[in-house]
């Protein structure tokens, strides 16, 4: 009886072996892609750094190669994807695709990364071409990094859609939890990027005082973690995806931090001996947390009333988790390693600023002013219910995205 019921069994597990096996190698380009997304988003943090430290900047400084590098990565992996989907693709597969130029097929996410490699790959021409016409950068924003970062943007996209394109196709719970995750790590990545994007007025310290900050978070962030949270298959979505935000730009932060480097620009009114780390990231697993709590509250018959109740949660969870967090940051208890605050450019006229708050709510005398504050907070949470509907709509599309 044992020897029958041993022989039964023994097809079902190799059948599923074999299909996990097949489905693992087809998956490894979303795990290049989503490789390739992080070396980008560790490229831009050093890239800023090298700016605020070093100042000179040329296409051959470290964060540019590795940027280029990972762009190659994602778009050989993504070309691979193309050939295999065309030529050699199952019926499945090349139903799950998406057919350009009449012939060739892929899932969605592949073209965008292609697209995206093709586009930041462009770039490096220019850059080249604007160094000898112009010189060396000393800004981050010129026109041939504003090409980079058209496709530093595609392929974050690219390599979501790839992942979350295999998350809604899983149908094994281990296999959803598994791209589930990486799903998370791939928006976490778009936190990020998105986060270097508005850092010069909503990433320090000084800044969390002022209706500005909150406004500035609530127009940008709540649009991807609701959209993230909806699509996700994860039970805490969006809590996930603010933990994986804060941890990839923490140890970017201590890493960059511990090495030596000088400018070599002048003027240098503050004399770093170190990199210039990146702000200690903001802390969105709380309001990460209101969200997961409301999403599974609601469900997703009312849009309308969820999105209401999401941005004022939003804000007022902002508010609560960093006021006193702005002033821990300009406080000497944050001034070391660990926290990495009062780490200022190379060109900034240190003064008592540093420890001060700034854009603050002020009326016609100069002084601080409640009613302008609760003004701000109030566009703040108009921004965010407006941002959380356009996230739940985005993120009821999403889900249903299968190629």
């Amino acid at each position: 009886m044992a020897t029958s019921v041993s022989t039964l069994a023994a097809p079902v597990t190799e059948t599923e072996e074999n299909v996990r096996s097949r489905t693992l190698a087809v998956e490894w380009p979303i795990y290049a892609v989503v490789f390739a997304s992080t070396c980008i988003l560790v490229g831009l943090l050093w890239d800023v750094s090298w700016h605020r430290t070093i100042g000179r900047d040329t296409f051959w400084s470290p964060p540019h190669i590795v940027e280029q590098v990972a762009a190659i990565v994602a778009g050989l992996s993504c070309g691979w994807v193309v050939l295999h989907t065309t030529f050699a693709g199952s019926p499945e597969e090349r139903a799950q695709s998406v057919r350009f130029w009449r012939f060739f097929q892929a899932p969605l996410g592949a073209w965008v990364c292609i697209w995206a490699t093709i586009t930041m790959i462009m770039s490096a021409p220019f850059d080249d071409w604007w160094h000898n016409a112009y010189g060396l950068d000393v800004r981050i924003i010129s026109p041939p990094h504003t090409v980079l970062a058209s496709g530093m943007i595609g392929l974050q996209l690219g390599a979501g859609l790839m992942a979350l394109g295999a998350q809604n196709r899983a149908t094994d719970d281990r296999d959803r939890k598994r791209l589930g995750i990486i799903f998370a790590w791939a928006a976490g990545i778009i936190i990020g990027f998105a986060a270097i994007f508005i850092q010069e007025e909503a990433s320090y310290g000084n800044a969390m005082h002022g209706s500005k900050f909150y406004r500035l978070t609530a127009m940008v962030f709540p649009i991807f973690l609701v959209a993230f949270a909806r699509a996700s298959r994860l039970k805490w979505p969006a809590t996930t995806i603010a933990l994986l935000y804060m941890g990839i730009v923490l140890v970017n932060m201590w890493i960059i931090e511990s090495f030596p480097a000088q400018p070599r620009l002048a003027p240098i009114y503050n004399p770093v001996t170190h990199m210039v780390p990146p702000q200690f990231p903001l802390l969105f697993v709380f309001p990460g947390i209101a969200i997961d709590l409301l999403i599974r509250r609601f469900g997703n018959g009312r849009d309308w009333t969820l999105s209401i109740a999401l941005g004022i949660a939003f804000v007022l969870v902002m508010i609560a988790a960093h006021w006193f967090w702005g002033d821990f940051l300009i406080s000497p208890a944050a001034r070391n390693w660990f926290f990495a605050a009062d780490k200022w450019d190379y060109n900034s006229r240190l003064g008592p600023w540093r420890y001060q708050f700034w854009n603050l709510d002020r009326d016609a005398s100069k002084n601080f002013s409640p009613m302008l504050f609760l003004r701000g907070i109030a566009i703040a949470i108009v921004y965010a219910v407006i941002g959380s509907r356009i996230g739940l709509w985005w993120g009821k599309g999403m889900a249903l995205v299968k190629r």
